[in-house]
């Protein structure tokens, strides 16, 4: 066994490679970009070296500065992670002229599964069913969608050399694959380096169930059971789980010969995914999956492994990688109960998952729940930037039975409190409570099928809007607490007693009124819009825990102050709230500034306005790239374009006004 192990990746993976290396007594190294110098993989490592600026083209997907890192600490392996350059065969091979063992599959493995449509073929010959659809290497629009009109329609375009859903898109419509076709080769090409796409038939009712393989060099090679993947949302696993729920005794073997059979087709060695479409319209059939691609990599989603058979998958590759046999044959592999994770990624579902960024001022999680399992790849305090997907780690639950394991989750995360940038939180809350999921009704269309109901409501409850009024006079009792002199006072104290007052606020861009009314101990809150009442008392903590009686309930949640207001945290739900100085003119009208503004920083890769252009509500005006995802932003409302004010390639700020427009005539 090697001594020293160097991880070639960032965030939760690498803080989980870590941990395992270290209890293995291995000497553990981190490299870092400019972005991440203070990251939390950085700190839980042993020796850190950076190699470059924050751009993950310019530092992660730089092999050569990884390898010097490498040779400068004297590390004895590297491991990949996944992602960046876990499966590039070149840097396998550079690795290993360098003398360094590389933790993953040999370079012919990964070439032979890097590209799906060879892939493909590869399995046709070790008699893998795959999905039917073209996977040859014209590359001509025009030719394309003559391979769709012939396969039939929905068809799915995916890039050749991709994964993660970047360059996958769904065309239903075939006057829109021209268009659907450019924009999957346009982000397959960022991504990775290499434009070319397959077209495949779309399941009606799919699931995407993939089998954990694990080989050696010395011939061996076994099935860990399979995964569940079908909550996706672009593509992107939201929620996985094992073993897959209504799966049969004698589709999962199915499977499972399968996916052995696919490893040792290609002289597989480490840990390996292959992943299946399986149709659910009639239930899942042993004859009813196909195969789709070998992930030749560590998945995201390999705790739920780890769960239901008890085992440690990073030891496993370690000890694969010095040349050591498998350490369970396939009969003695254990499953035990039931295992769910999910992704808690900083974005906001209710603008289309749209990635945030930010500092989290908060992250805190319930204590003292042992089968739930945390992998996270940042702490308090940490920035979410634009450079690396916004993935902020994996919470993972396991049970005797699936209902436990969900009900488990699900009030781990009601007890979670994350501030700072807009996350899925709430989203995932909802999803685990919905009824279809738990009697396992799902499918990859079921997020869009059910969206409305997972996504929380934007508008507050009276609960939430009394427990923040409550929190913020509490917060201002205490900063008033601080004042020598009473004409610095904030509360609402006057000659002769208390009196009532309006607290105005901004929420979501709209202003709020609460008028509040003194009431011995509590106050009484009138919400303005609609006359109702609400009694609430509380107490404030200095470190922002709230607790709260509203209406005779007690209800506990978190307080976290920011420059312009506060967040309120309830069951997991932030609420953000700006507090108006009522000094200021104005304040609370959210005019409209007549321009599409950047939500985020990002790239701008299409430019489809034009000036002079009378264009509708809902309108695409430009397509950027933004956390590896291409976005496109719309008109908010019928209008004229006044002016055009970036090109493609641009970058730009969040905030840039890149498309003003002037009112439409009537």
């Amino acid at each position: 066994m090697f001594k020293s192990l160097l991880i070639a990746n960032r965030g939760e993976i690498a803080v989980r490679v870590i941990r395992t290396a270290r209890r293995m007594g291995l000497k553990t190294i981190a490299v870092y970009s400019d972005a991440d110098a203070n990251a939390y993989h950085v700190a839980e490592a042993d020796e850190a070296y950076r190699i470059g600026p924050a751009p993950a083209a310019e530092s992660y997907l730089r092999a050569d500065a990884i390898l010097e890192a490498a040779l400068r600490s004297g590390a004895g392996a590297i491991h990949p992670g996944y992602g960046f350059l876990s499966e590039n065969a070149a840097f396998a091979e550079v690795c290993e002229k360098a003398g360094i063992v590389f933790v993953g599959p040999p370079p012919a493995a990964i070439r032979a599964m890097g590209l799906k449509d060879a892939a493909k073929a590869l399995m046709e010959k070790a008699k893998v069913p795959v999905v039917p659809g073209y996977h040859g290497d014209n590359q001509d629009a025009a030719f394309l969608a003559a391979q769709a009109e012939k396969i039939g329609y929905p068809v799915l375009i995916k890039a050749v050399a991709g994964g993660g859903g970047k360059g996958m898109r769904r065309v239903d419509d075939p006057a829109q694959f021209g268009k659907e076709l450019a924009s999957a080769m346009r982000e397959a090409g960022a991504a990775f380096g290499d434009e070319r796409v397959l077209v495949e038939k779309y399941v009606a009712r799919p699931r995407h169930i993939e089998i954990q393989v694990f080989a050696d060099s010395h011939g061996n090679a076994v099935s860990l059971h399979e995964r569940d993947c079908s909550l996706q949302r672009r593509h992107q696993k939201v929620i996985e789980e094992a073993p897959a729920p209504g799966m049969p005794p004698e589709m999962r073997k199915a499977m499972g010969d399968a996916a052995v059979a696919a490893a040792k087709a290609i002289g597989y060695r480490g840990a390996g995914t292959v992943e299946f479409i399986a149709d659910a319209t009639d239930g899942l059939k042993a004859d009813g999956f196909w195969f789709m691609e070998m992930n030749t990599r560590l998945q995201v989603e390999h705790p739920v492994t780890e769960a239901i058979t008890g085992l440690d998958l990073v030891e496993w590759q370690l000890r694969v990688a010095a040349g050591e046999h498998l350490p369970l044959k396939q009969k003695d592999i254990p499953l035990t109960g039931h295992a769910v994770e999910v992704r808690l990624y900083a974005e906001d579902p209710a603008k289309k998952f749209f990635p945030s960024t930010g500092r989290l001022a908060r992250l805190r999680a319930p204590e003292n729940m042992p089968h739930v399992r945390m992998d996270m790849g940042v702490r308090e305090g940490d920035e979410v930037t634009m450079f690396y997907d916004p993935m902020i780690g994996k919470i993972i639950a396991h049970g005797e039975t699936r209902r436990i394991a969900l009900r488990t989750l699900k009030n781990f995360l009601t007890g979670m409190e994350v501030a700072g940038p807009k996350t899925n939180l709430g989203f995932l809350i909802e999803t685990l409570g919905h009824d279809a999921f738990i009697d396992g009704d799902i499918d990859t269309g079921f997020i869009d099928r059910h969206l409305d109901a997972l996504v929380p409501p934007a508008e507050p409850s009276p609960r939430i809007l009394a427990l923040a009024a409550a929190a913020h006079l509490m917060a201002r009792k205490r900063a008033a607490a601080t004042e020598t002199s009473p004409w610095g006072a904030t509360d609402s104290w006057v000659l002769g007693g208390r009196r009532a007052e309006t607290l105005n606020f901004l929420l979501g861009g709209a202003p709020l009124s609460l008028k509040l009314e003194p009431q011995d101990d509590a106050c009484r809150l009138i919400l303005v819009n609609d006359g109702a009442s609400i009694v609430a008392d509380a107490a404030l903590t200095a470190d922002g825990a709230l607790t709260a009686t509203v209406d005779g309930a007690r209800h506990a949640a978190a307080f976290v102050a920011n420059g312009s207001g506060f967040t309120l945290i309830h069951e997991g739900i932030a609420t953000e709230f700006s507090v108006v100085n009522p000094l200021d003119v104005d304040v609370a009208a959210d005019a409209d500034t007549g321009a599409l503004k950047a939500p985020m920083p990002g790239k701008i890769v299409q430019v489809l306005a034009e000036t002079g252009a009378t264009i509708k509500r809902g309108a695409a005006l430009v397509v950027m790239e933004a956390m590896k995802m291409e976005q496109t932003l719309l008109a908010a409302a019928d209008g004229k374009v006044a002016s055009v004010n970036v090109a493609v390639g641009d970058q730009v700020e969040a905030g840039a006004a890149l498309v003003t427009f002037e009112e439409a005539e009537k």
